[in-house]
């Protein structure tokens, strides 16, 4: 992280900008934070490519369809530019780790154990974007995270937008000269066999420091990289012999010759070579490097926190339409920066759905889904649910699992239980907050009924109990009327306690299923909710997954 230049905007589409992070091929990208503390990687799309009339339209599909993908090895959308606004900007979840790209420049090749847990928990996150019908069609090192838990896949939505546009720094394709597949190249289009290519390229450059189709001490032209990938053979001389066979393997010139991502993990990582989770097999000094860069976002965004006065944000009004959007922080309070671009984030009165609003695109959940002849209806409060439920009587199942599995699978604490007097209060769901809260919403008529669906009425029910911080606190039952048939689009959702800032709480979904199983609708895990007590109401707050016409305020039933 570098500090903001003097010409940077003092925020983008209402979020504070707070330092550099980096910039390439497609924008540049800035930390910030939502207003509860969350620190996001905001990244800004390069103005050249809004001149091409169709890429909107695809920015906007193609981050739709990146958040389908919910698993460990990705990244989470939280929002994104709405239709109109320059710069387009895309704001995701930030993971305070290095890229593989620069762990390798400073620190040189890792070592096989980890080169084999690398590669096969990167192949389970391209199992869940290819399972989800997409493909990444840009993994390079630098879009591959060296995170705590898990190695993270980033930035493939912009990238897939662009396709189309070509204007990349080659001229011609879109990808990574040296990390695409030779189909990408000639051809220009790039599916799942695509991304296993891109993988082995990224693990020989993880294992030897270097491209497969690069030659030591060499800087070639994108072309001649280009050139080598469709009609040479990769140098494997340099990789340890144990993982040269199924590197080799997929990056066959042939797409059909290549091993799936399904396959890999147990090629990469079989049970012979003996236990290689990614994390016991981290690389010396990773560990030091990561809890260094948390410590410095930690202090940065404390600064901010302490040096920044909120901005104002107008209070809910009950049920009806969206409020007005909170104003973005003032320049004053960061100095004599350029004014902000864009506006501040929708903010929508409810807890059920996915952002934007009047016809926008989900921002931070995928909403659900299901089929209606040619078109696909994502329920605008949906999937992405709701943080509450709502009908008179709440679904009767067991209390969700971890998020590994479906509701059910293994039991919470009961109501009654309390938090480890080992963890602070303040680290727990208050007293206060135990019960069962109901709220209704009027619903949105103003959704373009293929990502955000048209609603008459958002009813949800959010039933919590006492956990700690990262233990599972409740279920929600959404139930949203769709507009015409009548169909009730909401989910069912088992949240956790995420994060506690005094009187606000975050709750993440860890499943997330039908309210009404007959609809078809397909539900996402993974969205976000914040909440705020004000007296015997809990209000909405002005970020997570919700969508226009849910209701803004849940009051207590017992």
């Amino acid at each position: 992280m570098r500090s903001l230049d003097p010409t940077d905007p003092s925020a983008v589409g209402g979020y504070p900008l707070l330092a550099r992070l980096g910039a390439g091929g497609m924008g540049q990208v800035f930390l910030s934070r939502t207003s509860s503390g969350r620190p996001l990687a905001l990244k800004t799309v390069r103005s050249e490519l809004a001149v091409d009339p169709g890429f909107e339209a695809r920015f906007a599909r193609e981050i739709a369809s990146s958040d389908r993908v919910r698993s460990p090895w990705t990244v989470t959308v939280v929002d994104h530019s709405p239709p109109g606004q320059r710069p387009q900007w895309l704001a995701t979840e930030f993971v305070a780790a290095p890229s593989l790209a620069e762990w390798v420049e400073r620190h040189g090749p890792l070592p096989t154990p980890a080169v084999r847990a690398l590669g096969a928990e990167l192949a389970e996150g391209l199992r869940a974007v290819h399972r989800a019908g997409l493909a990444h069609r840009d993994v390079k090192p630098s879009n591959v995270l060296l995170a705590r838990r898990h190695p993270l896949l980033i930035d493939f939505g912009i990238a897939r937008a662009a396709d189309d546009t070509r204007h990349t720094r080659t001229g011609g394709v879109i990808g990574s000269p040296g990390y695409m597949a030779p189909e990408q190249v000639t051809g220009g289009t790039s599916a799942a066999p695509g991304d296993v290519f891109a993988l082995a390229a990224v693990l020989v450059y993880a294992a030897t420091g270097q491209g497969p189709f690069l030659h030591p001490g060499e800087e070639p032209s994108a072309a001649r990289l280009l050139y080598r990938i469709v009609h040479e053979e990769p140098r494997l001389d340099d990789v340890p012999p144990a993982l040269a066979p199924v590197l080799a393997a997929c990056l066959d010139k042939s797409p059909e010759a290549r091993p799936t991502a399904q396959e890999l993990p147990d090629l990469l990582a079989p049970a012979a070579a003996g236990p290689t989770e990614w994390a016991t097999a981290l690389p010396a000094g990773l560990t030091e490097d990561l809890a260094a860069r948390e410590a410095e976002l930690r202090t940065l965004l404390d600064a901010r926190t302490a040096t920044v006065t909120p901005p104002a944000t107008t209070a809910p009004q009950g049920f009806g339409p969206p409020r007005p959007p909170h104003p973005a922080p003032s320049a004053a309070a960061y100095g004599t920066p350029p004014p902000p671009y864009g506006t501040p984030p929708a903010v929508h009165d409810g807890l059920s759905g996915t952002g934007r609003g009047s016809g926008g695109v989900p921002s931070a959940a995928g909403g659900g889904r299901r089929a209606r002849g040619r078109t696909a209806v994502v329920a605008a409060g949906a999937s992405a649910a709701v943080v509450a439920v709502a009908v008179a009587v709440v679904v009767a199942a067991p209390w969700g699992g971890d998020g590994d599995g479906p509701a059910g699978d293994r039991t919470s604490p009961p109501a009654t239980s309390s938090p480890s007097a080992s963890r602070p209060a303040a680290d727990a769901l208050p007293a206060s907050w135990v019960g069962t809260w109901k709220g209704t919403g009027p619903g949105s008529t103003a959704g373009d009924g293929v990502f955000n669906a048209r609603t008459t009425g958002v009813s949800v029910t959010l039933t919590l109990h006492t956990a700690r911080r990262g233990e599972n606190v409740g279920r929600q039952v959404s139930h949203v009327t769709e507009a015409g048939s009548g169909a009730d689009i909401g989910c069912t959702e088992t949240l956790r306690l995420r994060e506690t800032h005094g009187t606000t709480m975050v709750f993440e979904a860890v499943t997330s299923t039908p309210s009404d199983p007959s609809t078809g609708v397909v539900c996402g895990a993974g969205n976000l909710y914040t909440l705020t007590k004000q007296g015997a109401a809990l209000v909405l707050g002005d970020e997570g997954s919700q969508t226009a016409g849910s209701p803004s305020r849940l009051g207590r039933v017992t």
